[in-house]
């Protein structure tokens, strides 16, 4: 199955004022590709991780007021849900695409995936593009690229896993919306697959 390429009208779902409005728009046009993206995801992920990878796209349900500033598709081995668990994320703000790797505050292996990244700080700087960035909120957009970190700041970032409940960890590729709209299905799904191989080794370790 090919995937569809994102275009600015995706983006600009995330300037609709009101929650029942925005969602409408969501279901309507991005929802589509996302699902497209988790069922040709899937199989490729299950090849690289070497276990069977589940997608499951965000809903919002829970949402009674505010309407959601980003939405995504999330890939893992856990059929009923992914939060628990390290996962794979391919997603959308306002004004930028993302695809990375996350550990969730609610995955109760946090602070000992932590500790064993804790140990391999060296071959993950080494390895990772210089412009993939770290966060350590999944509720904000950015976060610091790996060109700007050294030994000691991302061990703090590790070390802050481990002992900050709400901490959490996420790794891989922003690209700003231009150029993201401006892709073609072959370039977008050769890019998300790149950046999955990229960060394989973080999800791995994890």
């Amino acid at each position: 199955m090919g995937i569809t390429a994102f275009t600015g009208q995706d983006f600009d779902v995330f300037r609709i004022e009101g929650l029942d409005q925005r969602m409408e728009q969501l279901k309507s046009t991005v929802r589509p590709k996302l699902e497209t993206l988790g069922e040709y995801f899937s199989p490729v992920l299950s090849v690289l991780t070497g276990e069977e990878i589940f997608y499951h796209v965000a809903k919002h349900a829970r949402r009674t007021v505010n309407p959601p500033k980003d939405t995504w598709v999330a890939f893992s081995p856990g059929k009923r849900g992914y939060k628990m668990l390290p996962h794979f994320q391919i997603g959308l703000w306002e004004d930028r695409l993302f695809i990375v790797t996350a550990v969730m505050n609610e995955c109760p292996q946090k602070a000992s995936i932590g500790k064993k990244l804790e140990k391999k700080i060296d071959p993950i700087l080494e390895n990772m593009p210089g412009h993939y960035i770290w966060s350590d909120d999944h509720t904000k957009p950015g976060g610091i690229r790996t060109d700007r970190m050294n030994h000691h700041t991302l061990n703090a970032f590790f070390r802050r896993m481990q002992v900050v409940k709400k901490a959490e960890m996420l790794c891989g590729l922003e690209i700003p919306r231009e150029e993201a709209a401006g892709m073609s299905p072959d370039e977008l799904a050769k890019t998300i697959e790149d950046v999955f191989v990229h960060v394989l080794p973080i999800y791995k370790m994890a």
